[in-house]
């Protein structure tokens, strides 16, 4: 009797599949991404190249099929402008992974993995940034953290979703969405295909008293008819643009409904003493668990039709 009440304690305070997303396995992928010794993933740093292999490695194991250029990469040079350095073009890259449905059409979920290294490459709102480490946690190893959850779940959840899933890591998100406007003008799936994007950037501290935005939700007139109804133990709210704020801006660029997920700012945005142990797990846990809720939704309904947001 004992270890039957044991038993059910436990799995009441687990996910119930272990697809499901949890505030451990993101832990673990924050502590990792956004550790000292990864430097702050500055583009072109052999530290962001290890990010990509990390995130790599994780499609393989989820059984996701390549679809880079050479397999899961999409490699391109991002260029910096903001500030004069010495190695101003750096090799980097996207980081793709395909979960084939056999359906006609395709939805993007995405997540930057790059950040400011040492300071050395511009968007520091450090007096003195030069040197110290941009650990990044935030800003985005949570949003890195949800692309993995995401797509372990749909990968892992034996069910044969009726559109496919394209999971798609970006370069260079701090020099100006250089991995998302690549990836657009070098699609290595047709874009007429796609039917919308859902970015996350800094997914990892909320606050109750704000919520978690959704921007995007004037891109489609299909997006009020998906959030009706929908509940979520953690306080959201939708705005409508959907041209600002991370990647998802270069999708809304080529006329693709988005959504954006996104926490709020913060006195440590851009800033080194963005770390890991200020994360909400279990928050973004919940936040994940609202994007499951929502993206079920979305692939019950037909192809959406893009709405301009004025």
């Amino acid at each position: 009797m004992k270890n039957i009440l044991f038993l059910a304690l436990f799995l009441g305070s687990q996910p119930l599949f272990s697809q499901e997303p949890a505030a451990k396995r993101i832990t673990k992928h924050i502590n990792f991404l956004a550790s000292d010794k990864m430097k702050g993933r500055g583009t072109g740093s052999p530290e962001n190249a290890k990010a990509a292999a990390y995130i790599a490695r994780h499609f393989k194991k989820y059984g996701l099929k390549p679809l880079g250029v050479k397999g899961y990469y999409q490699n391109f040079t991002a260029k910096v402008r903001r500030v004069v350095v010495s190695d101003s073009l750096r090799e980097t890259t996207n980081v793709i992974g395909f979960l084939d449905n056999g359906a006609p059409h395709t939805i993007v979920i995405g997540a930057h993995y790059d950040h400011l290294g040492l300071g050395r490459q511009g968007s520091s709102l450090e007096k003195q940034p030069e040197g110290q480490i941009h650990n990044g946690a935030d800003d985005n190893a949570s949003g890195v953290a949800g692309l993995l959850e995401l797509a372990q779940y749909y990968a892992k959840n034996k069910i044969k979703e009726p559109y496919n899933l394209l999971f798609m890591a970006f370069g260079a998100e701090e020099l100006g969405l250089l991995g998302s406007r690549f990836f657009l003008n070098n699609p290595t799936i047709p874009l007429e295909k796609l039917n919308f994007m859902i970015c996350m950037d800094m997914i990892g501290r909320y606050d109750p008293s704000r919520g978690v935005g959704v921007g995007g939700y004037g891109t489609s007139d299909a997006w009020p008819e998906i959030f009706k109804g929908v509940e979520s133990s953690i306080k959201f709210f939708t705005d409508r643009a959907g041209n600002g704020g991370s990647d998802n801006a270069a999708f809304y660029a080529k006329q693709i409904p988005v959504l954006f997920f996104h926490t709020g700012g913060h006195p440590d945005y851009h800033k080194p003493s963005d770390d890991p142990e200020k994360i909400d797990a279990k928050a973004e846990e919940e936040i994940l668990r609202l994007e499951i809720k929502l993206l079920d939704r979305a692939m019950q309904k037909p192809k959406m039709t893009f709405t301009p947001v004025k």
